[in-house]
């Protein structure tokens, strides 16, 4: 068998691949650089020249091979290589007539739990959502504490709101639900430090990204002055950026994302490297298309510290539209599906009636005008 095309398609902000072989044989992946998916997808062109004739068996190989090709780093290589990397399991998974998840070693759980994103709103408005969420089964959220506005609020002020929004949410979901608190890049770290001691008494699962993610060692910082478990990952790429992380960061749930973290050999490879550190897995995936959605739930069922998997609701468009059926979640979690493969195939058709998201890269600003984390 060998590679024949690799066609890339882009539609809302997610990038698409289909890898086709010499028989017939289709495969499909996503990169989640939702920020510039064209500049992922020419990437992805580019390597695909370079794989036409090849074995797609060869994943490792391809995978590494990809990676090194210039020792060129960043979100459109790793998105890249990613979705190619998925595609080519999806195929081995078709021509063997099984799930991923049995290629990689068999399910070590019985269904994998999801962890419902709460979107923005004010303190009435996402304590609803919770509520609402833990009525169709779910037992795990993550919510948005810091709120866009919160960057022109005084620093005592924003605390007091953010402690307030979550005091509401643990009344309304009460102490069997657990609850990701997402800082998202947006505080300094002495500010972190102090607003991470306020939420001890919510006794969330985590607190994910309460700084950006420029430097392993102020994470670590944070980390150490802390009493909450943290989160982080979503922003790297490989697993020589996590081993930092894993290692030096004092982070106690690794959050990888299979679109841009080398797809699921990557993934795997930084699953492995948690697991020795008896550190979590919680995968970013959001705003994750269906496709990467479902490559992150073969991994769920094959990996054993694999805690819970982030989620949108995806029972809508455009999610609907891109592929012909949707991974569905029931009641909260996800099921064993057997069938080969990811289980997804793109709807072509209902691609090109899903416009592509072009706007202008937000930049948060403070009240004197300048530029605010994020």
């Amino acid at each position: 068998m060998k590679i024949e095309r690799i066609d890339t398609y882009v539609a809302h902000n997610w990038m698409f691949v289909e890898v086709t072989t010499d028989t017939g044989l289709k495969g499909v992946g996503e990169s989640t650089f939702f920020g510039f998916p064209e500049a992922t997808a020419s990437v992805a062109k580019g390597f695909g020249e370079r794989l036409i004739g090849e074995d797609p068996f060869r994943i490792e190989y391809h995978n590494l091979s990809l990676y090194r090709a210039y020792s060129m780093r960043g979100m459109a290589i790793g998105g890249a290589i990613s979705a190619i990397d998925q595609a080519l399991w999806d195929i081995k998974g078709k021509h063997y007539q099984a799930p991923v998840w049995d290629l990689l070693g068999g399910r070590v759980r019985d269904r994998v739990r999801a962890m419902l994103v709460i979107p923005y709103g004010t303190a009435e408005e996402v304590a609803a959502s919770c509520k609402a969420a833990v009525e169709d089964g779910y037992t795990a959220l993550k919510v948005m504490v810091y709120q866009p506005e919160h960057h022109l609020m005084a620093f005592g002020a924003k605390v007091k709101d953010m402690v307030e929004r979550m005091a509401l949410i643990r009344e309304v979901v009460g102490w069997d639900v657990e609850i990701g608190i997402e800082l998202h890049r947006n505080m300094a770290l002495g500010e972190s430090i102090a607003a991470i001691r306020e939420f001890e008494q919510f006794r969330p699962l985590f607190v994910e990204d309460p700084i950006p993610p420029d430097s392993v060692l102020s994470f670590g910082e944070v980390s150490q002055k802390s009493r909450v478990p943290m989160a982080a990952g979503e922003r790297n790429t490989s697993i020589w950026e996590f081993r930092e992380y894993v290692e030096h960061g004092g982070v106690h749930h690794i959050r990888p994302d299979v679109g841009i973290a080398g797809g699921i050999t990557g993934t795997r490879k930084i699953c492995a490297l948690a697991e020795a550190h008896h550190q979590g897995i919680i995968p970013h995936a959001v705003p994750s298309g269906p496709v990467a959605t479902a490559a992150q739930v073969q991994l769920g069922f094959a990996v054993p510290n694999w805690e819970v998997t982030e989620h949108m609701l995806q029972d809508r468009a455009p999610w609907t539209k891109a592929v012909k059926a949707i991974v569905p979640v029931i009641n909260g979690h996800w099921l064993p599906n057997e069938t080969p493969g990811l289980g997804v195939e793109l709807d072509h058709e209902g691609l090109k009636s899903i416009p592509v998201i072009n706007k202008v890269p937000p930049t948060s600003l403070k009240t004197d005008g300048s530029v605010a984390f994020r």
